[in-house]
């Protein structure tokens, strides 16, 4: 209902109830007025007519005398339109007789019997009874009645319509002149009302369609002279009470879209890895869609003393606003405790609308307008703070929220980084060896591989030296391993020292090194690895006591195509030529001879020979290494090593793997492992997962598939419980076999390890192309994350990876309690490594002490 209409309504309403009411009242005072009036009449006329009749008795009136008085009587009273009628009581009928008069009804009898009058008013008609009571001087007439008795009754009845509609008729007419200039008067009080308020009302309807977002709230106000009553400036009083409440707590829909938008970016792709600048150039132009925001920078800790500051701008700022956002942004800097003591940065800036107008601003507007936030320890991929410069930042709740778009862009921008960083690290590492920064194992096979079929085209020979650093393990031992392992970085730049220009050197594992020598003769090879070898005898390191720490080296070379044509058999000559060195002394370089050649190739045919008979025989010897769940302290799992027993003793797999895989009997060697080793956990009741090996030759054989499934049947153990791992070394160039193996293994319900993650670059390739569970990472990685933040970066890296793909971590190469703790902090699943436990031909199970010894069943 509209308020005019309200009014009016009310307004009329209460005009009716006010004449209804007066009209009433006034009729009911006439009405009481006339009956009271009316009754007083009526007394005397019966008083009159009662002394009227003691006169006239007191004569001695006949009969017919009497009844004249009555008539005369009666018609002397109807002009005044009364009717009166006088009753003869028993007692008089019985002296005197009875005469005409209507019957007597209970009122008439009642006044007879008491002698009280009696008046009733009803249907605006009064009735009187006045009784006729005896005297003493009625005595002489009437015998038999005593002073007081009712000898009759004079009843007087009166109609007061006539003169009650007389007095109402007059009200009416006397009231009627007023009623048409109240109801004007009413009229226009209601139009000054609707009037008043309807202004009211628009000021407010306007005011609040101008309300777009929560920034415009500020502009909501109600002034006092604008509201026309005080009730309804009460009323807007509590509006802008209400409103300076919502400011405080109201955020724009576009930012908390905006705000929601960012985690939707944390799925990250590849392309937003290799162009991550673009990446943030879009994150600065969707903060500009739900507010103003010049400029996002970043800030990235590259290492202890040098950053890297990264200033994406909105628009392209003039030469006067970079050099004040980096003069104020070294201000911040400068007061936050994490980095007042740095001064280098590597600055950068980029741009996101290049063809924009250019962005000038003062100082002023600069530091009033910047939000930064900054973290004391870079947590994800080294970014240690953002900022932003935008115009909301008067607003407390906008305020909040970017606080919010800044922690949240210093996860977004810091993954991405950190993503890209790791990527180009790992890509450099894929071919690098971590520690001494030489080429590794993959790359020295694939560069040994290219200079074979470059020297059968260019129809030359090359040299291969094979270097083992004699009693290395005593440096270890002695010292630490961080002094071995600057030991083992002196040794790599000794030895790339005095090699030409075009040599190749590689880090092969531990403390061997190979190096490729193009288009050299055996003087010329016989020549280099001696200086390497006098080049090892003269380095000294010192160590942590100050004590000069020497070397030796046993090398062994060969040279093709004289030794060998195929790199296997090449690096096995060179292989062989250095044990012989070790066996005749050691810190020599052997030089093959032609009776060398057919020795060394007699040998590995022997070898061959035996192994098949290990195989036949089933000298195979599964030893089982305790993986550690570092969480609880519990043997969660045990990695199956393969061993085999040739002429009295125990050989290690890479031993004999090489030649069984190059015999083409890879596949039975790993099925009678697989076999035995089941065999084994059944029989000592584990009930934990088992790590078995799988070489990358045997898995591309399509009755290597039937008969691992058929082993497994035959052990009784459920496949979940068996993880196969692989290796890179063959894999990547059956790529597709491969993958196919593995995905009927995973369907049967074995799980999947990559041994050696990091290793190598195809690691990648597995997570995307195989359902992988676990993830062994490379032990040289492990092994330094106490002593190499580079080092424990990797292995953070591949944990939160891992993580984020719901895939497992084992860590290698565990060997004391230290990195056992470190890498419980770091949130790393399982651990394997001496210090958990070494391989041994049984089953160990029970607890497992932090010394390292768990117990035996």
């Amino acid at each position: 209902m509209k308020i005019r209409t309200f009014i009016l309504a009310g307004s009329i309403l209460t005009g009716s109830v006010l004449f209804a009411g007066s009209y009433l009242a006034v009729s009911r005072a006439f009405d009481v007025a006339v009956t009271t009036q009316a009754r007083e009449s009526a007394e005397a006329t019966a008083r009159t007519t009662f002394v009227a009749m003691y006169e006239l008795m007191s004569t001695g009136w006949s009969r017919a005398q009497a009844e004249r008085f009555v008539a005369r009587t009666r018609e002397a009273n109807a002009g005044q339109g009364a009717v009166v009628q006088i009753y003869r009581g028993p007692r008089v009928e019985a002296q005197y007789g009875a005469i005409e008069q209507p019957p007597l009804d209970g009122e008439l009898q009642q006044v007879l019997a008491s002698g009280q009058s009696f008046h009733r008013v009803s249907d605006e008609r009064i009735r009187l009874l006045y009784p006729l009571q005896a005297e003493r001087k009625c005595l002489g007439c009437h015998d038999g009645v005593s002073a007081g008795d009712t000898l009759g009754v004079i009843e007087v009845r009166q109609d007061l319509t006539g003169a009650l509609a007389g007095l109402r008729g007059g009200f009416l007419a006397q009231t009627a002149w007023w009623l048409l200039p109240a109801g004007f008067l009413t009229l226009l009080g209601v139009f000054l009302v609707n009037r008043r308020v309807g202004r009211a009302l628009e000021g407010v309807e306007a005011k609040v369609a101008e309300v777009n977002a929560v920034a415009d709230l500020r502009k909501l106000e109600f002034p006092r002279e604008e509201s026309g009553f005080e009730e309804i400036h009460r009323i807007l009083s509590a509006v802008e009470e209400l409103v300076q409440r919502l400011r405080a707590v109201a955020v724009d829909k576009d930012m908390l879209t905006f705000e929601i938008g960012l985690l939707e970016k944390f799925v990250i792709t590849s392309e937003i890895i290799r162009d991550w600048h673009e990446y943030v150039n879009h994150l600065v132009r969707d903060i500009n869609k739900v507010m103003p925001a010049h400029l996002l920078f970043s800030l990235f800790q590259i290492d202890d003393e040098l950053f890297d500051l990264e200033i994406f701008w909105f628009h392209p700022p003039n030469a006067a606003a970079r050099s004040q956002v980096e003069r104020h942004i070294r201000e911040i800097l400068g007061k936050h405790p994490r980095f007042s003591a740095y001064t280098h940065f590597n600055i950068n800036h980029h741009v996101a609308e290049a063809d924009a107008a250019e962005v000038a601003m003062d100082e002023e507007t600069l530091a009033l307008h910047v939000k930064s936030f900054f973290v004391d320890t870079p947590k994800i991929g080294g970014i240690v703070g953002v900022g932003v410069h935008a115009n909301e930042l008067e607003d407390e709740t906008r305020h909040l929220v970017l606080d919010s778009v800044l922690s949240t862009l210093l996860n977004v921008v810091g993954s991405v980084k950190a993503i890209y960083k790791y990527t180009r690290d790992l890509e450099y590492y894929a071919t690098r060896d971590p520690l001494t920064d030489l080429f590794n194992q993959r790359v020295f096979w694939e560069m040994l591989g290219y200079e074979i079929g470059r020297a059968k085209r260019h129809d030359c020979s090359f040299g291969l030296l094979l270097i083992d650093l004699d009693n290395f393990k005593l440096v270890n031992d002695h010292y630490d391993h961080v002094t071995g392992d600057r030991f083992l970085q002196m040794l790599a730049r000794t030895v790339h020292g005095v090699l030409r220009g075009g040599d190749i050197l590689a880090r092969y594992g531990g403390d061997e090194f190979v190096v490729i020598l193009p288009e050299a003769e055996l003087p010329q090879v016989s020549e280099v690895a001696h200086r390497i070898l006098h080049a090892v005898r003269d380095m000294v390191l010192d160590g942590p006591d100050g004590t000069p720490i020497r070397a030796t080296a046993s090398i062994g070379m060969a040279v093709f195509p004289d030794h060998a044509t195929e790199a296997k058999d090449l690096f096995l000559f060179a292989d062989n030529m250095m044990y012989r060195a070790k066996a005749e002394g050691k810190e020599r370089v052997a030089i093959p001879s032609n009776e060398d050649v057919v020795e060394v190739f007699r040998d590995i045919s022997n070898k061959s020979v035996l192994i098949l008979n290990a195989i036949e025989q089933r000298k195979l010897v599964p030893h089982f290494q305790p993986i550690l769940d570092v969480r609880n302290n519990t043997v969660a799992a045990y990695e199956v090593l393969c061993r085999m027993q040739l002429e009295g003793r125990i050989l290690r797999a890479d031993e004999f793997v090489e030649i069984a895989e190059k015999m083409g009997v890879i596949h039975r060697l790993d099925c009678l492992i697989i076999e035995s080793a089941l065999g084994q956990l059944r029989d000592a009741g584990h009930d934990g997962l088992m790590f078995l090996n799988l070489s990358p030759r045997a898995l591309v054989l399509n009755e290597f598939a039937k008969s691992v499934r058929r082993v497994v049947a035959d052990s009784g153990v459920d496949p979940s419980r068996i993880v196969f791992e692989i290796t890179e070394r063959d894999t990547v160039k059956n790529l597709s076999l491969v993958q196919r193996f593995l995905n009927d293994l995973k369907f049967d319900g074995f799980k999947l390890a990559i041994d050696d993650f990091g290793s190598g670059f195809s690691s990648f390739h597995y997570l995307r192309h195989f359902p992988v569970d676990f993830l062994k990472v490379e032990g040289d990685f492990v092994m330094n994350i106490l002593q190499s933040p580079r080092d424990r970066a990797f292995v953070q890296s591949m944990q939160s990876l891992a993580q984020e793909l719901g895939i497992q971590v084992v860590a290698e190469f565990v060997e004391n309690a230290e990195v056992l703790d470190e890498l419980r902090r770091m949130g790393v699943d399982l651990a394997q490594g001496y210090y958990i436990g070494r391989p041994e031909p049984k089953i160990l199970r029970g607890a497992w002490s932090p010394a390292g010894e768990p117990v035996l069943a």
